[in-house]
């Protein structure tokens, strides 16, 4: 097996090479075997926030939907990695109110909206950071109104060996088919734990939530299929417009979910196939274009997904004004084991 970085995407500016973003590609089929790759299919990797639809799940299992009245729309924004915008915002709110929660009591940083016309919006306005604008705050609120639903302590709801934490960790490593030492603990931005495993192993649980026949346990499979059901139901809530995440969301054969520095993950219902991949020097810019790519050598028959990708992540490089400096191109080969 070649565990070397496999050369992802090249650019081009005026006919020179000017970067190479290098990685590895996963794909994993129902019979947990690695179905392609490129690079490394088990390069162990941080989750960031691609882990969300997962972190969701021990609330939703335990029934906080129920508990608060929470809609589909406030269960999708628990997985996101929003930007802020007004959808975004309003949905906060309510879950805010309907679970009584206080927004001093988030960890994550008072933030800017990352959305560039929300953040201007708001400026102009006089408006100041807020814990809510912070891209991961509807991970924390789904953590903390399922603490307070169990009588858990919310001070601390963000450490490792907080309750909700264990179990959330008990959780990925169930549905990645690893033991959990397997697993390492990091400190992600927003203050959570954040989880190192294998692409695999990711791949591996991302195919159970495409796939939740594929769980075991009832009860987790219902919540899985719940939180995915809403990822695809409201898929600008978790991302925002023009967002890879979002764009793959509207397609309802695909569950998917970006975190920070580069890593990516997806899977297909019909298929039954897991997607992970990781761009070595963390840039997410080029997750577009993968993805493309990815489906592409597939032979994926959604073309309306794929023409929505090529749209928003065209190959042509422009600059500020718009002119055409140059071009991007996808080089990897999947080297399927059909």
């Amino acid at each position: 097996m070649n565990n070397k970085e496999a050369l992802l995407v090249n650019e081009y500016r005026g006919g020179l090479l000017e970067c190479s973003h290098y990685g590895h590609i996963c794909l994993i089929n129902e019979q947990g075997e690695i179905a392609g790759q490129a690079g490394n299919p088990h390069a162990t990797v941080f989750t960031r926030s691609s882990a969300k639809p997962i972190q969701a799940i021990p609330g939703i299992r335990a029934g906080i939907k129920a508990a608060f009245g929470l809609s589909d729309d406030e269960v999708a924004v628990m997985a996101a990695s929003h930007r802020a915008e007004k959808i975004h915002v309003g949905t906060l709110e309510r879950l805010l109110g309907k679970a009584g929660l206080a927004e001093e009591g988030l960890v994550c940083a008072p933030s800017l909206p990352l959305d560039e016309e929300a953040k201007e919006t708001l400026l102009r306005r006089g408006g100041e950071r807020r814990r809510l604008y912070h891209n991961c705050s509807g991970k924390h609120l789904g953590v903390l109104a399922y603490s307070k639903l169990k009588g858990y302590p919310l001070d601390g709801y963000n450490l490792p060996d907080h309750p909700v934490q264990r179990e959330i960790l008990q959780t990925l490593a169930t549905l990645a088919d690893i033991p959990q030492e397997r697993i390492s603990l990091g400190t992600d931005g927003c203050g959570f734990p954040v989880f190192a495993l294998p692409l695999s192993a990711l791949a591996a649980a991302y195919l159970k939530l495409a796939c939740p026949d594929l769980i075991a346990d009832p009860a987790t499979a219902e919540a899985a299929a719940t939180i995915t059901g809403a990822m695809n139901r409201h898929p600008l809530l978790v991302a925002g417009t023009g967002r890879v995440d979002s764009i793959l969301l509207e397609d309802p054969n695909i569950v998917a979910k970006g975190g920070f520095k580069g890593v990516y993950a997806f899977a297909l219902r019909r298929e039954r196939l897991a997607v992970t991949f990781k761009v070595q020097d963390g840039s997410e810019d080029e997750w577009g274009l993968i993805a493309l790519g990815v489906l592409e050598q597939l032979g994926y028959e959604n073309e309306e997904t794929l023409r929505k990708l090529r749209e928003a992540f065209p190959s042509s490089i422009t600059n500020d004004e718009g002119w055409l400096v140059g071009h991007m191109e996808t080089v990897f080969s999947l080297n399927r084991r059909d």
